[in-house]
């Protein structure tokens, strides 16, 4: 879709509000070419001695009276084109921040926050004004263009039309060529803009970092060189735009010389009367308008086509996960996995390879491994924020993209590894999926996870406000509140991704505790780099380069590791995928990666207790 798509678009669904501003535009160019007519006349009824005493003053009564409806016809119709384009900026916005919302991290991949808010500023700030301003003062500087030059060939005289009129397609000719620098000018003002604003964006988001490594220095020269091409950009679109105005001045000045000089020799003839003279230099006058509406048209055209090209491939870009679903709401059920395999985009290795899992409507799931095997990218599946290349995803016997999105993500409660928070309270955070949820039930979210006594002994309590990114927390505290967040939700799944990293051991201890006793009938997927914090799992899985390399409960892996019973086969494949825990016999050596870690982490927990003790 082009600017000029757009824009037909939105004026044919507000119609009625561009044609009551046409109208009134029409009365302002009909008064406008009526004024001078009026005053020729009464120039030649003056030098007649026709015109005098009342007749004299009804006369200028009339003047004043057309003066005062132009002016009040001009307010209105700019009150009422501006509520109307307006709207079209609102619109873009919604429809940008709708797109953007649905997008996911593949879209995000190629693309840069702060370029991104600039988007919903300057450049629909740009196609606005195209829609809005550019499209009635076009209208109105040609239909007062053709009612002026109408007049003066029709109605004064078309000799002395013809050669005011000459320097005319030279000014044109200079208007297409500034118009071609503009747009190139304008399209690169709004890139440097958005450079500028990206800059902005990722420095104050990681200001604390860059004080900490001693780059605040270094990171202002950066903003410097950026605000400096910023300005340099736009200074040169500035440049081209204001070549329009002397344009138009040399132009009017020519048109004015010639109109003095022929129209003088006219008179001088006796072709023509000292009034029609006047009249034609008062026609000349109004020309002034159009000339500058159409470098001023031209200037907002250029800046929204320019504003559009940015905007519009953003609007337009597929979605990077399909939301086709016809389902708007959750059937809980059993959760199955087959055959997963996925790569990140220009990765060389496969992030998931043949995963497979099967877990009860219930039950809890606790995903282990190194870091990089795959935990987090198996979650993200399980979110839809990424495609599957291969295998599929089942819940409750349903195809995952048989939901809608909104539908599948409302029925999970996610804690990714680093939560955000929003700058608001702390209850409004904890709340942000329950909005309607009383104080009692968000103290009871944030007690069962641990976070009440810290919440009770901030300032203001639970209305205390967090900040940017929950700043004035520390790093346990937010993901503790994005916990209560997550248990106040009551989803039928929920998935906690590492959501225990930053938190100490018997705080961990006491949440998992009150999970306990609150995710009967909920599902629950733990990710975690500590054992302990899934050792009560239904099920556990070890996820090694991708692959599921171990499967079982806590127990039966560790059993596995230390030597197979009789009987039993030392390694087999699952159904679902991946392979049973191996191990070379009674006494050897464990290949368990689970059991290997759970001892390392086992006598890790040793020393820090004797440490503490000491």
């Amino acid at each position: 879709m082009t600017l000029f798509q757009l824009i037909a678009g939105f004026v044919r669904q507000h119609w009625r509000a561009y044609a009551a501003a046409g109208c009134m535009l029409a009365c302002i160019a009909l008064l406008g070419v009526w004024l001078p007519r009026q005053i020729g006349q009464m120039v030649d009824a003056l030098v007649a001695r026709q015109l005098s005493g009342r007749a004299l003053w009804v006369e200028i009564g009339w003047l004043l009276a057309a003066g005062m409806a132009i002016y009040g016809l001009r307010v209105a119709w700019r009150l009422k084109l501006y509520a109307t384009a307006y709207r079209m900026g609102a619109d873009l916005r919604v429809q940008l921040y709708r797109r953007l919302a649905q997008q996911g991290p593949r879209f995000y991949q190629g693309q840069r926050t702060g370029d991104l808010m600039a988007l919903a500023t300057n450049d629909v700030d740009a196609v606005e004004l195209a829609a809005g301003e550019a499209l009635l003062a076009g209208f109105d500087g040609s239909m007062t263009l053709a009612l002026v030059v109408g007049t003066m060939t029709l109605g004064v005289d078309w000799r002395l039309a013809l050669v005011v009129l000459l320097p005319f397609p030279l000014m044109g000719l200079g208007f297409w060529w500034i118009s071609r620098h503009l747009h190139v000018a304008s399209r690169q003002a709004l890139d440097a803009f958005g450079a500028l604003n990206d800059q902005v964006q990722e420095s104050i988001a990681g200001l604390r970092t860059l004080r900490a490594l001693g780059l605040t220095n270094q990171n202002a020269a950066q903003f410097s060189a950026l605000a400096g091409t910023a300005a340099a950009r736009g200074l040169q679109a500035q440049r081209w735009e204001a070549r329009y105005e002397p344009a138009v001045g040399m132009t009017l000045n020519a048109a004015m010389a010639l109109s003095l000089g022929f129209g003088g020799a006219l008179v001088w003839h006796g072709e023509m009367t000292v009034g029609q003279l006047t009249s034609f230099g008062l026609y000349l006058g109004q020309l002034i308008w159009p000339m500058f509406a159409a470098g001023w048209v031209l200037s907002l055209i250029e800046r929204g086509r320019a504003a559009w090209a940015r905007l519009g491939p953003v609007l337009d870009a597929p979605l990077s996960v399909d939301d086709h679903g016809t389902l708007a709401a959750v059937v809980p059920g059993d959760l199955v996995a087959t055959g997963l395999h996925f790569s990140y985009p220009g990765a060389g290795q496969a992030a998931l390879a043949g995963v497979g899992l099967q877990l009860p409507a219930g039950q809890t799931l606790g995903l282990v491994g190194p870091t990089g095997a795959g935990k987090s990218t198996l979650v993200k599946l399980l979110l839809r924020q990424w495609p599957a290349a291969q295998g599929h995803i089942t819940w409750g016997g349903t195809a995952l993209p048989d939901f809608s999105l909104a539908a599948l993500r409302a029925g999970i409660a996610w804690v990714p590894q680093e939560p955000f928070l929003f700058s608001a309270t702390v209850a409004e955070n904890i709340a942000l999926a329950r909005p309607d949820a009383t104080p009692a039930q968000i103290e009871a979210a944030a007690r069962a996870a641990a976070v009440h006594d810290d919440i009770t002994a901030l300032p203001q309590g639970y209305a205390t406000p967090v900040g940017e990114r929950g700043i004035t927390l520390s790093g346990g505290q937010r993901q503790r509140v994005a916990i209560a967040r997550a248990l106040l939700a009551d989803a039928p799944l929920l998935l906690l991704d590492d959501a225990l990293s930053a938190v100490d051991t018997g705080t961990a201890a006491r949440i998992l505790q009150a999970l306990r006793r609150q995710r009967q009938g909920r599902t629950v997927v733990l990710v975690s780099h500590r054992l302990a914090t899934v050792m009560d799992a239904d099920q556990i899985l070890v996820l090694r380069h991708g692959q599921v390399t171990e499967r079982g409960t806590h127990l039966s892996l560790l059993n596995a590791a230390a030597g197979p019973a009789p009987g039993r086969s030392q390694a087999g494949p699952h159904p679902h995928g991946g392979w049973a825990a191996v191990a070379r016999g009674p006494g050897a050596e464990t290949t368990s990666w689970y059991a290997t870690q759970w001892q390392v982490q086992q006598l890790e927990a040793s020393l820090e207790s004797d440490g503490d003790a000491a």
